[in-house]
């Protein structure tokens, strides 16, 4: 059994850690309340455009469209990761780069190229030696629609040029504070409509052309898209964040009753030798 000194760090330091959780915790709930409301108001939008994108399209040839080219054979593909910055957010991360693993792994014929979104997964990558383009982790700095903007016109940019056969979103996907969903989903090319999406018959004027509108509605709706995916991403890692330091806050509170009571036990037990060897001397004494 350890003795009482080292007992008493070790309360000492479990009840400091507990402090350091617990307060974490308070903050990523605070962040969360924020981030939660941005993407629940952000997704009805998107929601609404994606709407608009397909009645618009429904009657055109999507393979016209320069954000619609689609590879016969796909050869080059790239997987934008979407982490955080920081970490203690139980599996938020490691469930990130797992998915890209497994893209990777899935299709040896495919040349797989990394674009990172948050310092964790850059670090993994790095890790794993996946090739990567570069990181964009300030974003997280001051995440607004015009910041995310400029990352979505890069990526169309590389589409457009043919850099890449198709580019793919990997991200967290927010439900609750608890669950998070990793999302593997489809950036560019445009994803085609199916045909139950769009049930209107109704004959519209369009001022300008479609294609106009299309011309201009296309990449709004993919800027959207990834904002949405960075904002689903910044809930998820806040929501992941609370729960983790809520658990290690009730394990450290575990922790600190278990050592409280080995400390009274050895302190009790210190006390009885101590008494015992008192008595047993004036035992001697008076024999």
């Amino acid at each position: 059994m350890a003795n009482l000194k080292e007992l008493r760090n070790r309360i000492t330091s479990v009840s400091s850690t507990m402090q350091i959780t617990s307060a974490m915790k308070m903050v990523s709930a605070a962040k969360l309340k924020r981030a939660q409301d941005a993407i629940t108001e952000m997704r009805p939008y998107a929601q609404k455009l994606e709407e608009i994108l397909v009645n618009v399209s429904a009657t055109l040839d999507a393979s016209e469209g320069e954000y619609a080219r689609k590879a016969d054979n796909v050869q080059k593909v790239l997987l934008v990761a979407i982490s955080s910055n920081r970490g203690l957010a139980g599996a938020f991360n490691a469930n990130i780069m797992k998915a890209v693993s497994n893209e990777v792994s899935a299709n040896s014929n495919v040349e797989y190229t990394v674009f990172s979104i948050g310092k964790k997964v850059f670090e993994a990558a790095g890790r794993r030696g996946l090739n990567q383009i570069g990181e964009r982790n300030s974003i997280y700095d001051d995440l607004t629609f015009e910041n995310v903007s400029e990352i979505a016109e890069m990526l169309m940019e590389k589409f457009r040029k043919g850099e890449y056969d198709r580019i793919e979103l990997v991200y967290n996907q927010f439900k609750n504070a608890a669950v998070q969903r990793v999302q593997v989903e489809q950036f560019l090319p445009v994803r085609e409509v199916e045909g139950g999406n769009s049930t209107s018959q109704t004959d519209y004027i369009y001022e300008p052309s479609k294609e106009e509108i299309l011309e201009d509605l296309i990449p709004k709706s993919l800027k959207t898209q990834l904002f949405k995916a960075l904002l689903d991403s910044n809930a998820s890692e806040h929501g992941a964040r609370m729960t983790a330091m809520h658990k290690a806050t009730d394990n450290a509170s575990d922790l600190r009753k278990q050592l409280k009571l080995s400390y009274n036990q050895a302190r009790q037990a210190a006390i009885t030798n101590e008494i015992l060897e008192i008595v047993g001397g004036a035992e001697a004494l008076n024999g």
